[in-house]
């Protein structure tokens, strides 16, 4: 059984707001929570066919758990975002009351879902404080979706989308990783579909999550190749880049925007803020990272908020200048996608 947790300081750097700072000066403000690894589908670049072997549920950090660590990021670090992601996060019970513990801390608070249960939810997430929600999509066509997840419910995930638009969450945001020769032909049929929807949808570049040697340089649709093919249909313009990782183009007949996540052609390691907590309790500093600080066993031994606040602060402190993708030294993540969290 867990140790009963102890949230007080050991002194009075408590109230010193202390930002994640590495070594190359960027500070960090978005934290990504993985609150389980299990999903109930199986797309290739996120787990194998046949699925993983799954965390127990008992070395799943606990709701407790997690709001404590997310407070200590916000109150003492300045964290200013969160995002709950998976797996996928609505199979985690009772997911709407982590929302609650969480909708009251001073960040944006957001959900990553494949969306084939939010027509279920959506109304609990938001009734529980959940303002954004991201819908990972990788096809319009019903066979191609049946293919690429191994589950035939595109039609729950375009009624999910709905489901959230309804009940007010601002902005949907659905999210398409393109690949050259699966889904690039239907790059203009999801922007169409966004105008359509009134959501914003985001292009993400294929990278090389998965644990075996599937991903090639060869099939990544770049973000020029994206918005050239968009731009030809429907005129764009860029608009100012933040430090959000997408690169933002609105339509110049007003017709709302799109983004895209250049992570391979454009990387923006040089201004990444994001760290993420995976859903057993480890704390890692990049979505590439192949070093993970062990933030459950600090918990769970009756770690006070300065000594979690120490392993926040080496994991940040030990943090690479970007992830190498393209380079012969790069080194793919040991976990899959779904076990490190999206």
């Amino acid at each position: 059984m867990p140790v009963p947790l102890r949230p007080r300081c050991a002194s009075t750097l408590c109230s010193v707001m202390r930002p994640l700072v590495d070594g190359f000066g960027r500070v960090h403000r978005d934290l990504r929570i993985s609150v389980t690894d299990r999903c109930n589908f199986r797309c290739g670049y996120c787990m194998p066919a046949e699925g993983l072997e799954w965390v127990p549920r008992d070395d799943l950090l606990t709701f407790e758990e997690i709001e404590r660590v997310a407070r200590l990021l916000v109150e003492r670090h300045g964290v200013e975002s969160i995002r709950l992601t998976g797996g996928e996060p609505t199979v985690r019970a009772n997911l709407p009351h982590l929302v609650g513990m969480l909708a009251g801390l001073p960040a944006d608070l957001a959900l990553t879902t494949n969306g084939s249960t939010l027509r279920l939810l959506a109304r609990r997430l938001a009734d529980a404080g959940l303002r954004r929600i991201n819908v990972s999509l990788d096809s319009l066509r019903t066979d191609r979706f049946a293919e690429l997840t191994l589950r035939d419910e595109l039609p729950k995930v375009l009624d999910g989308i709905d489901a959230a638009i309804e009940v007010g969450f601002d902005p949907v945001k659905v999210n398409v990783v393109v690949m050259r020769g699966v889904n690039d032909d239907e790059i203009v049929d999801f922007a169409r579909f966004g105008r359509e929807r009134g959501v914003v949808v985001r292009f993400i570049e294929f990278m090389p999550l998965d644990a075996d040697e599937a991903w090639n340089v060869r099939s990544v649709v770049s973000q020029e190749e994206i918005v050239a093919a968009i731009g030809a249909v429907f005129p764009l313009e860029a608009i100012e880049r933040t430090s959000a990782p997408a690169t933002r183009f609105r339509y110049t007949d007003g017709g709302g925007e799109v983004g895209v996540v250049a992570s391979v052609t454009r990387k923006f390691c040089d201004s990444c803020d994001r760290i993420r907590l995976t859903a057993d309790g480890q704390f890692r500093n990049c979505l590439f990272a192949v070093d993970e600080f062990d933030v459950k066993a600090a918990l769970r031994s009756g770690a006070v908020d300065d000594e979690l606040s120490a392993v926040f602060e080496a994991a940040v402190t030990a943090k690479w200048a970007g992830h190498g993708i393209g380079q012969v030294n790069f080194i793919r993540p040991s976990r899959s996608m779904s076990q490190i969290g999206g």
